[in-house]
């Protein structure tokens, strides 16, 4: 799927980010608790490379706990990482931040050598509304929707606890596929850079196959159609998503059964596993390297025809 989202202040973002991981002791990522494997930036991985990494699963409330609990296990057997998982509706997540921090960092702290922490992630992750609770106070807009921070902040989270806000940043070009269709189902991306109807039946794929019972419960369902065509038309009727002649409503059925993802009205659902996405990525990476050898060949020959270098022999 193409999504063009790499507007201009996301590459003045990365170029921020890249100036300012020199002075930085622990890097804070948030992770979206769905789709962890799939909100991690790798253009943030380049760029924060050999820092002390704490990943943070936000919106734990929507996710599968029993997923959350796999992907902490999976991010805590990491090396120099710790991972935590947090939602909104926690009172006072700013102390097992700073211990999971200080753990990182222990040369760190006291106001001779402050902890400088940098929180960084995609858009609409829930980092806004983290910072806010965190300082109890509105310090960062926070919105549900993708793109609303758009210059760094520096937040004294504790005398001697620095925390630099960067706004959310996407990578100029996707290699998982499924990657695509999850950021765009939690709304990582803005609408206009996705088909509603190609992003929803991707996702009703997947919750057919994990989350039957949950479809069922939701749309009142007595069992779930094997064909997704057939399943897509039977819940835009138990929505009300109809047309004149009471045909279903394609565009807006697609739009609910997306808002109802999101809203968390389905349930507790993550889109993927470790397992998964490592399979994912193992996938999409042998592909990405098949494209840029015919991509290789293909700017070889041009150079051939004009001249450029010789003919191999």
């Amino acid at each position: 799927m193409a999504i063009q989202w790499f507007p201009g202040h996301m590459h003045l973002t990365r170029q921020a980010i890249a100036e300012r991981i020199r002075r930085i002791d622990v890097v804070i990522e948030m992770l979206d608790a769905r789709l962890p494997g799939s909100s991690a930036n790798p253009m943030l991985a380049d760029i924060t490379r050999g820092r002390p990494a704490l990943k943070v699963l936000s919106k734990q409330d929507l996710a599968d706990p029993r997923q959350t609990e796999a992907w902490l296990a999976h991010y805590n057997a990491l090396p120099n990482t710790r991972a935590v998982a947090v939602d909104a509706g926690m009172a006072a997540p700013a102390r097992a931040l700073v211990a999971a921090c200080q753990s990182l960092a222990p040369s760190r702290g006291g106001l001779a050598k402050p902890m400088r922490v940098l929180i960084c992630g995609i858009p609409n992750v829930g980092k806004s509304t983290l910072i806010n609770t965190l300082v109890a106070r509105r310090a960062a807009r926070a919105a549900d929707e993708a793109g609303v921070t758009r210059s760094e902040q520096r937040i004294l989270l504790a005398d001697d606890f620095y925390l630099y806000d960067t706004p959310g940043v996407l990578w100029p070009r996707i290699i998982v596929a499924q990657s695509g269709y999850n950021l765009a189902a939690s709304g990582a991306v803005g609408r206009n850079a996705f088909d509603d109807q190609e992003v929803a039946y991707e996702l009703l794929a997947y919750l057919a196959d994990h989350y039957g019972e949950l479809l069922r419960a939701r749309y009142g369902l007595p069992s779930l159609p094997a064909d997704l065509e057939v399943l897509m038309a039977a819940i835009g009727r138990a929505r009300g998503a109809l047309q004149a002649g009471g045909r279903v409503h394609a565009q807006k059925t697609a739009e609910l059964l997306i808002h109802d993802f999101r809203s968390g009205l389905l349930g507790r659902i993550s889109l993927e596993t470790p397992a998964e996405f490592a399979a994912w990525l193992r996938e999409g990476r042998a592909l990405d390297a098949e494209r840029q050898i015919r991509k290789d060949a293909i700017e070889l020959d041009r150079k051939i025809r004009f001249r450029q270098v010789p003919r191999p022999s």
